[in-house]
């Protein structure tokens, strides 16, 4: 006996199929799924509630085609391990949501790496825009790019291209003045390579302790995670001569400072006070509560979302240049030096406060 032949593969439901099911004509199935006018609402309802009995998906990649322009929202991200970034995800995310854009995701491969390659894939995907949360690759190249597609950046100012960021420079001044004004005067900074574009919280940093007539003193770690931190911090911190406090460029590097420390039987703040930057989720948990400066990441994604979108709307419009304010947070991981730790050579602290 033969055994019945087994049923192959459905094939995908068309908007044919659907007009078929509602008696219109497939025109009026596309104008529908588009949110073209002449449409009743009683048409596309039904023409929605037969496509959802019938188990049609809709092909975007081939809407766009239609339309002739692309929508999709391209989101590079320097690193997801970072929070801060889940938090910019997060804002970038509900705007695309709310215009029912589909959002397409890609991220680098390291966190100190050029972005470029990664962008290259969102191009052969075909969307309409791409925004950086955030490029280090030089402003140069990030024009050059916009010249192909049409770019967001996040957390950076570009000239001439599309940039929602936050004031570092004010926000690592409000850092270092914090601890100078609880009495800091050995304040090292941690920060990552140089990237063109991402050195205004260093040089905040210097100039405010060169006004304040003190020697900066920056320690440049591997990269911006956590581990590279631990390994630059250890032998610093081991070191006769340390420093009572750190300002660190981001929250990930802080808190491996704070590895360190504690690796060699240190404690924050006791004997050494730790600000970071972009008060993340992991600078406010129990235990961290850590001094960090807060510039606002979900707003900072929701904000670079509706410019995409308008962007998207408005290709021939001005460069958009959107700067907010951060602020400091301030937390328990800084408190003034111990007097014992933090002698200038020759000198008494205590009396040098007087």
């Amino acid at each position: 006996m033969i055994p019945p032949a087994l049923p192959g593969p459905r094939r995908p439901v068309t908007q044919e199929d659907i007009a078929r099911e509602v008696g219109v004509s497939r025109t009026l199935v596309s104008f529908a799924f588009r949110g073209a006018p002449g449409v009743s609402s009683e048409t596309r309802q039904a023409i929605l509630e037969a496509a959802q009995r019938l188990g049609y998906r809709q092909n975007a990649a081939a809407a766009d085609l239609a339309r002739k322009r692309p929508s999709a929202v391209g989101l590079y991200l320097l690193d997801l391990r970072n929070e801060v970034y889940a938090d910019i995800f997060q804002g970038i995310r509900e705007a695309a949501e709310d215009a029912r854009n589909r959002l397409i995701l890609t991220v680098s491969p390291s966190a100190n790496s050029l972005g470029r390659s990664s962008v290259d894939s969102l191009i052969e995907a075909r969307v309409g825009i791409v925004i950086a949360a955030t490029l280090l690759d030089p402003d140069a190249d990030i024009k050059e790019l916009a010249q192909i597609v049409p770019v967001v950046n996040v957390a950076r100012r570009v000239e001439d291209v599309d940039s929602v960021y936050s004031d570092d420079p004010a926000g690592a001044e409000a850092a270092v003045r914090h601890l100078l004004g609880l009495g800091h005067t050995r304040i090292a900074h941690l920060t990552g390579p140089p990237h063109e574009g991402h050195q205004g919280r260093r040089q905040a940093y210097e100039r405010v302790m060169a006004d304040a007539g003190l020697p900066p003193f920056v320690l440049t770690a591997e990269d911006y995670t956590q581990e590279a931190a631990e390994k630059a911090m250890r032998p610093l911190l081991a070191g006769s001569d340390r420093p009572t406090a750190v300002f660190a460029h981001n929250d990930e590097l802080a808190v491996g400072a704070r590895e360190a420390a504690y690796s060699l039987g240190l404690t924050v703040p006791d004997d050494l006070s730790l600000v970071g930057y972009d008060n993340s989720r992991i600078s406010r948990l129990h235990g961290i509560d850590l001094t960090s400066v807060d510039l606002r990441a979900l707003d900072l994604g929701r904000s670079a979302g509706r410019v995409a979108l308008e962007r998207l709307a408005d290709p021939l419009a001005p460069a958009v240049d959107l700067k907010s304010s951060p602020h400091l947070v301030v937390r328990g991981s800084t408190a003034p030096p111990h007097p014992v730790r933090d002698q200038r050579p020759g000198r008494n602290h205590q009396k040098d406060r007087a």
